[in-house]
């Protein structure tokens, strides 16, 4: 069965109509339906067979249902025959029009392309002129007949570029001022050449290719902006040359389309080179100089010069960098460049001398130059041995036995090299004892001339040297070998040495030595006293007896009434002036610990507690960490009278304590064990 799609008609549509060809006599029957959209899309008559679309169908939705139909007994609703299946295809109608899927579209085309190539209409599309061309591309179906539907789509053609257009410089002639001091390397002026196309196709490279003979300019691409930056080679000179006319060329860097030679473009550059005032120059930029140590002052080294370049021609003045020549050794002409010897040289201390030259014209322009002075070496240093010699010789050697052998050394450096000469003094030809034998390498050996050496005759020889050198004038020194007799094993090695000369060299006696040491003996006794007397005076005060004590008596005209009476006096008597601030420093011994001072209750002037005086100065002993338990003296400028503690003084006390005993001391405790110890010194000396 068939049925169009769309249909919008009020009533169901008939799809068609279902027939059985059963003989059914007298029987009831019916219809059913089922299967795809049986009950919903379509529906069946129960008495007739006519199946309608309920509902509007869509092709494109689905194209085709397949369906059931059966005769059963309307009555018992038993099959009267097994279901036939049938389909119902849903027929198309034009109801879509054509649609362009991935729209709209881009497309590119190279400029100037061939309309047999690509299909374009016109001819010589420059993307210059126009880069971008929207294109509306319209679809039909049925063919383009009448009835059809139709869909549309946009495609947008861009032209690519090609390299299709030459560079050109914006001037055909460019003109720069450059001073003649700009730096190598550093910008003079710029050019530009502008190219149409874009990208690769618009760049552009640059060079000189005529005026520029002796290679004094170069020009390259700035790749930001594609200018051409014209910088130098070498320096310029106003006084040489000028001006400069070149002639600079742009040149793309992709070829042309035909595959042709690149497209370029010329230009001319005018370059005017502007004076400017430039520093004098040496004649070079360092000078090599000699002179011979010990020349004599005012010797003239040599001679620096300099001209200034510039066309004014100004006097050029010369002077030595202080700071490369801090001893003032050498000193210089200011008008012609001289420089002499300020002070005599040594080549044993400086070799080479490297000072800085400077050439300053009217302007004040300065140049630099470096000149390096080399001290030539004369023969004014003698030589002498190498080292402190000092042989040893055994009393059992044989003769011909080699004691030392000696070499020389000499500050100065000949060309030639060292050639020394040795020999005994000439009141030491005939030497009895000892002779020398060259050894052909500037060195020589001492031999012994017998084997009569004893240490009880003589323990110590000196043997004169004369060593020359073969410069000119020769120079010679006398220098002294000291050889030793010292007794030894049979194998020749050294047993024991005195070290006493029989003949001092200061040429003093034994008894002169004795003297000498008995002094140094005295004057070590005298030192040794002395430490010990300062000892005894750093000692701690001991009070032996009643001579010992010293006091310190205060007079008054009128006496006070005693403890009781707090009017006749004035306390701040009894306060110690170097305790007023609280802390009384001990002097009669040196504290380990370092005692901070304590603030304690000061009485005013008029102050009359002299019991809450004496409780706090108790109380600041007995909790005093750096005052160990030594007696001390207390000073009180009146005592009053009345007291039940009768007299602090020791003057009313009698002329002998023999009969008093101390021992309870050492029975208070810790605090006053020392006191105690004191106290029974002194009992102990007495007894004595």
């Amino acid at each position: 069965m068939f049925v169009l799609e769309e249909f919008s008609g009020p009533d169901p549509i008939l799809v068609g109509r279902l027939h059985t060809d059963l003989d059914v006599g007298s029987r009831n029957i019916k219809y059913v339906l089922a299967g795809e959209g049986a009950g919903t899309i379509f529906a069946i008559n129960e008495l007739t067979g006519d199946i309608h679309a309920m509902k509007r169908l869509d092709r494109e939705e689905k194209a085709e249902y397949t369906l059931t139909a059966q005769v059963i007994n309307a009555d018992t609703d038993e099959p009267l025959e097994p279901p036939s299946e049938f389909i119902i295809k849903v027929q198309d109608i034009n109801d879509n029009p054509p649609q362009f899927i991935e729209g709209p579209y881009r497309a590119s085309v190279p400029e100037m392309s061939a309309v047999a190539t690509i299909k374009i209409a016109l001819h010589g599309m420059d993307r210059e002129m126009r880069e971008e061309y929207l294109v509306v591309i319209q679809a039909k179906d049925m063919g383009g007949h009448m009835g059809g539907l139709s869909g549309t789509t946009t495609v947008t053609v861009t032209l690519t570029d090609i390299n299709d257009n030459p560079p050109k410089f914006s001037k055909s002639l460019y003109d720069f001022i450059i001073p003649e001091d700009l730096p190598i390397g550093k910008m003079g002026g710029k050019v530009k050449a502008n190219d149409r196309d874009i990208g690769e196709n618009a760049k552009s490279t640059y060079s000189v290719i005529e005026g520029d003979e002796q290679g004094v300019f170069e020009i390259v691409t700035d790749t930001q902006t594609q200018e051409g930056i014209l910088r130098l080679k070498k320096p310029l000179d106003f006084e040489t040359k000028r001006a400069y006319t070149l002639k600079v060329e742009a040149t793309n860097i992709r070829s042309e389309p035909s595959g042709g030679l690149p497209y370029k473009d010329t230009a001319t550059v005018k370059v005017v080179v502007e004076d400017s005032d430039e520093p004098p120059v040496f004649s070079k930029p360092m000078y090599s100089l000699e002179v011979n140590e010990n020349a004599p002052i005012n010797t003239v080294i040599g001679t620096v010069t300099a001209r200034d370049p510039d066309s004014s021609g100004s006097v050029v003045r010369y002077f030595i960098d202080r700071h490369t020549d801090l001893e003032r050794q050498f000193n210089i002409n200011v008008d012609d460049g001289k420089i002499t010897l300020a002070k005599t040289l040594d080549r044993e201390t400086d070799m080479w001398h490297n000072i800085t030259v400077t050439a300053t014209e009217v302007s004040n322009q300065i140049s630099r130059a470096i000149v390096a002075i080399r001290v030539m070496d004369i023969n004014d240093n003698a030589p002498e041995f190498a080292t402190e010699y000092e042989a040893f010789l055994c009393e059992n050697g044989k003769p011909g036995q080699v004691i030392q052998t000696v070499s020389a050394v000499d500050k100065d450096d000949p060309i030639q090299g060292h050639y020394f000469d040795y020999r005994l003094v000439p009141e030491m030809l005939n030497n009895p004892n000892f002779t020398i034998k060259n050894n052909q390498d500037n060195s020589i050996s001492v031999l012994a001339k017998h084997d009569t050496f004893r240490r009880q005759k003589q323990e110590m020889y000196f043997l004169p040297i004369i060593v020359t050198d073969n410069g000119n004038p020769p120079m010679s020194s006398t220098n002294t070998l000291t050889i030793r007799v010292c007794g030894c094993s049979k194998d020749g090695i050294v047993q024991s040495c005195n070290v006493e000369a029989y003949v001092l060299p200061i040429g003093l006696s034994m008894g002169a030595l004795i003297a000498i040491l008995a002094c140094i003996i005295l004057l070590l006794v005298i030192v040794v006293l002395f430490v010990t007397l300062r000892r005894h005076k750093n000692e701690p005060l001991i009070i032996k007896d009643d001579e010992d004590v010293r006091e310190n008596i205060i007079r008054y005209d009128d006496e006070g009434g005693g403890e009781e009476d707090t009017e006749a006096f004035d306390i701040a008597t009894l306060q110690n002036p170097d305790g007023i601030n609280g802390y009384l420093p001990r002097k009669d011994i040196k504290p380990d610990l370092q005692f901070m001072p304590r603030a304690g209750q000061h009485s005013g002037p008029n102050g009359v507690d002299v019991d809450e005086f004496i409780n706090v100065r108790l109380h600041e002993a007995d909790n005093d960490p750096t005052a160990p338990p030594y007696d001390s003296i207390q000073i009180y400028g009146y005592e009053g009278r009345g007291s039940i503690a009768g007299s602090l003084s020791s003057l009313e006390t009698a002329s002998s304590d023999s009969d008093q005993n101390y021992d309870y001391l050492r029975e208070w405790g810790p605090r006053f064990r020392r006191l105690g110890e004191l106290y029974s010194v002194g009992e102990s000396d007495r007894e004595t």
